[in-house]
């Protein structure tokens, strides 16, 4: 399998002319990024992309560089009709630097380039607002994992670091940083590290080789949390999407058996498990982008969000033999299904929630009960 993508392997960036001075766009000048291109204004920029289309140059090797001008804090916006967990989300950058096939982003986010944003001042004003209207007793998760891998490039940007230790102080907000990468060595000397998570996307080695393009193999994913959990962070590790093929069942054991092995459980505070799972027009796409794919000649049925799934006694199978085998294991986690039905939370784990809000509070109390240090909480 070819070894991770890593930012040496961009071959342009392209940054706001009149924003040499800005600290992002100043780290990544001084990256090894040989292809440097200023820009003056959008028309420009269009341009240049234009020209790096037609020279057959590949989205994933451009970074541009651009104010953000939307949210950078905002609630995930979930699924509709399903449970949802209400984790809260930091916008960072857009697109990724990887290339797994099941990746939503071919479909929301089609434009070219990998986009970093460059006024992350704002970024942490947003955060304290969001601080000051926090309830001292109520815990809180935020991620910047949403629209991108967090770590890529983080030991350019800085930015995991920076905020790490501005929520190291609030004793009931987990920050954590989602990843397929292994790069976590540039954060292990941080003093400060609160409440921080650091989390790995987990797959088998099959699904990796041929849907995780790019990413780091599975041993150096778990290799990479050993070595966060020794520099005094709490880890997460999330099965999304679980994807069926003949042996899954088998293959998906052994990467539990993998973790039992090298990681302690009780820095483990939450696993996610979720099914493959596709908007409408997905399979199109994902057939074109990649046309060797496998992910979905299982059969496949709406769900009340809109989403095509497998069919539920098959996700019953699924989450059964997963939870069973997570629970024993790491059994102060909170293991949590993502985007499904309250049927089947109840079905899995026995809880009945009605609503994402009891959810929320539910894993609150767990982390509170079993990880928030017993100390006050300053504002």
């Amino acid at each position: 399998m070819p070894a991770m993508r890593t930012i040496r392997d961009i071959q342009y960036l392209l940054y706001p002319a009149d924003e040499e001075s800005n600290t992002v766009v100043a780290k990544f000048l001084q990256s090894s990024i040989i292809n440097s291109i200023a820009y003056h204004d959008e028309t420009e920029l269009h341009n240049i992309l234009n020209d790096l289309i037609i020279k057959g140059v590949n989205s994933k090797d451009v970074v541009i560089l651009k104010p953000f001008l939307g949210r950078f804090y905002q609630m995930c916006p979930g699924s509709p009709n399903m449970i949802c967990c209400r984790y809260r989300v930091i916008n960072t950058c857009f697109n990724c630097l990887y290339n797994c096939s099941y990746c939503y982003m071919h479909v929301y986010l089609n434009s070219y380039g990998i986009i970093q944003f460059t006024n992350t001042d704002r970024l942490f004003a947003e955060l304290s607002d969001f601080i000051k209207s926090c309830v001292p007793s109520m815990v809180y998760r935020i991620g910047t994992g949403e629209f991108t891998d967090s770590l890529m490039f983080d030991e350019i940007t800085g930015l995991g670091s920076d905020l790490i230790q501005f929520f190291s102080k609030y004793k009931n907000i987990f920050f954590e940083l989602k990843t397929k990468s292994s790069n976590v060595y540039h954060l292990l000397d941080i003093p400060s590290k609160g409440n921080a998570v650091i989390a790995w996307s987990l797959n088998t080695p099959h699904n990796i080789t041929n849907y995780e393009h790019d990413t780091a193999l599975l041993e150096e994913r778990i290799n990479a949390a050993v070595k966060a959990i020794d520099a005094g962070y709490y880890v997460a590790f999330h099965f999304d999407p679980i994807i069926l093929y003949q042996g899954w069942d088998d293959d998906y054991c052994n990467v539990i058996k993998l973790l039992q092995k090298n990681i302690d459980p009780d820095k483990v505070v939450w696993i996610s498990m979720g099914g493959f799972r596709y908007h409408l027009h997905f399979r199109e796409i994902l057939r074109d982008k990649f046309p060797k794919e496998m992910m979905t000649v299982y059969e496949m049925f709406p769900g009340i969000d809109g989403k095509y799934r497998y069919f539920k006694p098959l996700r019953i199978q699924i989450y059964n033999f997963m939870y069973q085998k997570l629970h024993e294991i790491f059994k102060k986690s909170y293991i949590y299904l993502c985007m499904e039905t309250d049927y089947m939370w109840k079905e899995i784990v026995g809880k009945d929630f009605n609503s994402s809000e009891e959810l929320e509070l539910d894993f609150a109390n767990h982390l509170s009960y079993y990880f928030v240090q017993k100390n006050p909480i300053l504002y």
